[in-house]
């Protein structure tokens, strides 16, 4: 049972193949994927393929690159099919200060706008983080967005960081990065941080992991970062992959 937390499956990447890439997912153990949504063409697409198949789920949310793209309609769009019965979350969102597309103030602004919405409708929030972790820290802070927790997607921070994250009801996220021989920080977190608070997932098609590292990233590759947390652990390979699917179970509310 491997469970991808994070994938984007209705990237242009998978136009051609994504039938077949879902295929080798069964076929080396995983049980679920959540493709996550962040703008109109990716969130109906993220809805299509979580309708076609009953072990993908889908996540809502607005990037914060293109926060300034973001309308009212827009919200009121993630807002409806937050009632989606395939919809386990809300996101990505948060802050990304690496691209200049979209000003601070107006992706403070969004990322608010869906906390707060994410408590109206009690779904978690999965938190997409680039040179911006003060502002985020703060941000959940201020919103309370312990009320409904989530995830640290594909974290990249520090032990201390990861352990503010823990005490704010998030989950940490681990992705590819974690396989790469140069990555201490992942390491570390995996390392500091209990099972029972860690995921794995891909971010496909980015973010590959060893020993696919530049090629395009897929669900099955998941399998690698379930493997270098149990090496860097010192248990099996069985038992990440079981406790990360359980814990993410768990905070989506998905009961098989």
């Amino acid at each position: 049972m491997l469970f991808d937390t994070h994938a984007h499956l209705n990237a242009v990447q998978y136009k051609e193949d994504v039938e077949q890439v879902i295929e080798r997912a069964r076929a080396e153990g995983v049980s679920h994927i959540v493709v996550v949504g962040f703008d109109r063409p990716t969130i109906a697409r993220a809805i299509e393929l979580a309708e076609q198949h009953s072990f993908i789920y889908a996540a809502v949310g607005w990037h914060p690159v293109d926060a300034i793209d973001m309308t009212d309609d827009d919200l009121q769009m993630i807002e409806q099919l937050a009632a989606h019965p395939k919809v386990v979350a809300l996101g990505e969102m948060g802050l990304d200060y690496h691209w200049d597309r979209s000003p601070k103030d107006v992706q403070k602004d969004v990322f608010r706008r869906q906390i707060r919405l994410a408590k109206r409708v009690k779904l978690p929030i999965i938190i997409h983080n680039r040179e911006a972790t003060a502002d985020i820290l703060d941000i959940l802070q201020e919103e309370n967005a312990a009320e409904v927790g989530g995830i640290m997607h594909c974290f990249s921070g520090s032990v201390e960081v990861a352990k503010r994250c823990l005490d704010m009801n998030f989950l940490i996220s681990l992705g590819g990065p974690v396989t790469f021989k140069n990555a201490k920080k992942p390491k570390e977190v995996a390392k500091e941080i209990p099972l029972s608070h860690l995921l794995i997932e891909t971010d496909c098609p980015y973010l590959t992991p060893h020993p696919f590292r530049g090629k395009r990233n897929e669900p099955s590759y998941v399998k690698y970062v379930a493997e270098a947390i149990a090496e860097i652990k010192g248990v099996s390979f069985d038992e990440v992959a079981e406790t990360t699917a359980e814990n993410a179970k768990k905070l989506f509310a998905i009961d098989r």
